[in-house]
């Protein structure tokens, strides 16, 4: 039987947290996904996160531009994805996918495959990526971040933020185009993700820290989250 595959984007913020790597979240990251590996197939996209943030602050303050700041946070992202694949214990002599056509010969050979943010594009991030992935494999597309899902507001600064368990693709595209695009930008999935998984009809889910609910949406089990469909 033929592995479905699935396609996750992974949060700088998970990775690397309060200045250190979030060893505790990544083991227990790392035993879900090697769990889940009998019939499944996963490529993770790998965010920058805050270290992406700082590179390009950097740059920021002697005017560099736009698009020198964002080849800063793809880098950033496809160390993360090195990272990553040391972490499971993978040492790779392709190293890391740069193009799609990367990725494919990788995920034929591979469980498990780990990437940045492929080739460059203005205005978009490492979602991007996940999400040009999931439409281009005809996957499910699934966004572990810092927060437990959508809200009307960052939870993380407004106490009044409400949850939002399901959307439409059309109705969280209207709310991604609100927010001015910037490298390195905080909000769930980047205004191109948006736009691209509103377009080619990807059903998408957004979850949080709590590493279970990844396991049980894995395994068709209830979950907390968002639901991007329709």
């Amino acid at each position: 039987m033929e592995k479905r595959i699935f396609v996750l984007s992974i949060g700088g913020s998970q990775i690397f947290k309060d200045n250190k790597i979030n060893t505790n979240f990544l083991n227990k990251f790392k035993k879900i996904i090697l769990s889940n590996t009998r019939n499944k197939k996963f490529i993770i996209v790998c965010g920058g996160g805050s270290v992406a943030r700082t590179y390009i602050q950097g740059l920021k303050e002697v005017n560099a531009t736009e698009k020198l700041q964002s080849f800063a946070g793809i880098s950033v992202t496809r160390t993360n994805a090195r990272f990553m694949g040391y972490f499971f214990g993978f040492d790779s002599e392709d190293g890391i996918a740069h193009t799609m056509r990367d990725v494919e010969n990788m995920v034929k050979k591979q469980d498990i495959v780990f990437c940045g943010a492929l080739e460059y594009h203005p205005h978009q991030t490492s979602d991007s990526t996940a999400a040009q992935i999931a439409e281009h494999f005809s996957s499910d597309f699934i966004n572990i971040t810092n927060v437990a899902g959508l809200y009307t507001a960052n939870p993380l600064t407004n106490k009044n933020a409400k949850f939002i368990p399901y959307i439409s693709w059309k109705g969280f595209h209207e709310i991604a185009l609100k927010i001015p695009f910037k490298p390195g930008q905080h909000f769930v999935l980047d205004q191109k993700a948006s736009k691209i998984i509103m377009d080619k009809k990807i059903k998408t889910y957004i979850l949080g820290s709590n590493i279970k609910n990844l396991d049980n949406l894995l395994k068709n089990r209830k979950f907390n989250g968002t639901i991007i469909f329709g």
